[in-house]
């Protein structure tokens, strides 16, 4: 009998994971199947003109003591750089944790300790994110609309909405109506494109977790006590987090160095393969299928294993023998696409209160005048992704639909929109753009409306099919960070090792504040 296999659908963060599992801890041979002509997904940098793009913005920050110790591994903390700060990780000091494989900072290979910022534009000014109830809030806010804030928070915590039926209940349990409606309520929809009452109270307990009030108030108080430079920051909510590591050149450089020690260590990666079929007989997959997109050629690949992060739609779509009603919710699954406008400006013509540049990784852009949803300035995440010291490199996130208006859109005329838009709400001088580019993503976040109320009937399916696995953001239809889709990713080899049937382990990763493996732990 020859050595098993498993094909692997997809080389973002879950299909690479799974694959460099699958290698360290079992004797399958990974054959990674990529629809494109590079790794990493939306976790991937894109290039341009010298210039470095991180699609969505992605912080390498996670509560799993596996998914942090697996990033040093791979890419160590910059022990030159950070030799004057009291770095801290699982209640230890960085250079105990990393001794030993601690790179001097003219090795590129190595990851930068970063300070997050993120702030929210509204009202052609500056606001904390998340939302502090302090002075500058206040002055920001008016004394009218914090009167409000404050009753309807404590409206709420006396008379909370049961039950949560859909997001817009989910938001106003945790901040008020008045807060929702000032900060949530109009962002949300220009992301989803539909009001929060259309959608899932499942998306808040994915993205937002235990976050409220009570606990931004805690956590501010706490940093006023708080010792400096701890990375781990293991009991803060993910979204108050204020320090993340970040490989030097963008995300991808993480999963480019991963796609390498997977083919050196005998595992294969096929580019360019679209996949549309997965075979399956007697509950198990057997074959997965589709077109070469440089030959045209058709392909048909045997497993013992299929492990799938393309999204369940099309999954399913290309699967036989699947029952109707599966087939019909499958169906209706709907996803949320978005494109990135690559801008590149002198730093003197960006404005800023201070006349300092702008500090912040990212900005979200509430004003109702603007279709933008979110603006990265990559020169804050590294500065190495930027050519040019004397440029600022932005990304300007625009949250569509493939096919409406914004999508069709030329690039010209695309880079010509975000440069007045940022000139409108006051952030350009001038809209003297130096360079610019565009980057679609289709399918970049899976929807919590259309057939999702109804999801589980796909899941049930599937996890029938004893050897095959679905994980990550696409591949389980769920609003996951990437550590989450790295943990998925585990949790599935660990699966194909232990020869265990049950799926619930990958199911329940990030279902609430507690990762499963701490849980497991617990």
């Amino acid at each position: 009998m020859g050595q098993q296999s498993a094909v692997i659908i997809g080389a973002g963060p879950a299909g690479l994971t799974a694959a460099l599992e699958l290698i360290r801890t079992t004797k399958v041979r990974p054959i990674v199947l990529e629809a494109s002509n590079e790794v990493g997904g939306i976790s991937r940098t894109v290039c341009h003109n010298g210039n470095r793009m991180d699609l969505g913005g992605h912080r390498f920050f996670s509560k799993s003591d596996w998914v942090m110790n697996w990033w040093q591994e791979i890419l160590p903390i910059d022990a030159a750089a950070n030799a004057s700060l009291d770095l801290t990780y699982q209640n230890k000091k960085t250079s105990v944790q990393v001794a030993g494989n601690a790179l001097e900072s003219d090795d590129d290979r190595r990851m930068l300790v970063r300070s997050r910022l993120s702030r929210i534009f509204f009202l052609r000014r500056f606001f904390d994110y998340p939302i502090k109830m302090n002075a500058s809030t206040a002055s920001k806010l008016g004394l009218w609309r914090l009167t409000k804030v404050a009753v309807t928070y404590g409206w709420i915590m006396l008379f909370p909405r049961r039950p949560e039926k859909n997001l817009e209940d989910f938001m106003i349990n945790r901040f008020g109506r008045e807060l929702y409606e000032t900060f949530f309520k109009d962002y949300t929809h220009k992301v989803w494109g539909i009001p929060c009452d259309q959608i899932s109270a499942d998306w808040g307990a994915q993205r937002i977790k235990g976050l409220n009030i009570s606990k931004a108030l805690w956590h501010a108080v706490k940093q006023v006590f708080k010792s400096k430079g701890g990375v781990s920051q293991k009991g803060t909510e993910t979204s108050l987090i204020e320090q993340f590591l970040y490989p030097k050149f963008g995300p991808g450089q993480m999963w480019q160095e991963v796609a390498r020690m997977v083919t050196e260590a005998g595992g294969e990666i096929r580019y360019n393969q679209d996949v549309t079929n997965v075979e399956t007989r007697d509950g198990k997959a057997v074959a997965v299928s589709g077109t070469d997109k440089t030959t045209g050629e058709k392909f048909r690949l045997e497993c013992d294993y299929a492990v799938s992060t393309m999204p369940v739609r099309e999954l399913v779509k290309g699967m036989n023998d699947v029952p109707a009603d599966v087939r019909k919710v499958a169906d209706g699954l709907m996803y949320r696409d978005f494109l990135t406008v690559g801008l590149l400006v002198k730093k003197s013509d960006v404005l800023n209160t201070d006349g300092q540049a702008l500090p912040d990784n990212w900005i979200y852009i509430q004003e109702k005048d603007v279709r933008i949803g979110r603006l990265q300035i990559f020169n804050n995440w590294s500065p190495h992704l930027v050519k040019d010291e004397d440029t600022m490199w932005m990304g300007l996130e625009y949250f569509c639909n493939e096919d409406d208006d914004l999508w069709r859109m030329n690039d010209a005329e695309l880079i010509k929109f975000g440069a007045g838009e940022l000139a409108k709400i006051g952030m350009l001088n001038n809209t003297n753009v130096l360079d610019g580019t565009v980057v679609r993503v289709p399918k970049a976040y899976p929807a919590y409306f259309g057939s999702y109320d109804q999801f589980d009937v796909v899941r049930r399916y599937t996890d029938t099919i004893g050897n095959l696995f679905l994980v990550g953001r696409n591949g389980m239809h769920r609003y996951n960070n990437q550590d989450h889709s790295m943990l998925t990713a585990k949790l599935a080899v660990e699966a194909i090792a232990s020869g265990a049937v049950s799926k619930d382990p990958l199911w329940d990763v990030n279902i609430d504040d507690e990762y499963h493996e701490e849980k497991k732990a617990a």
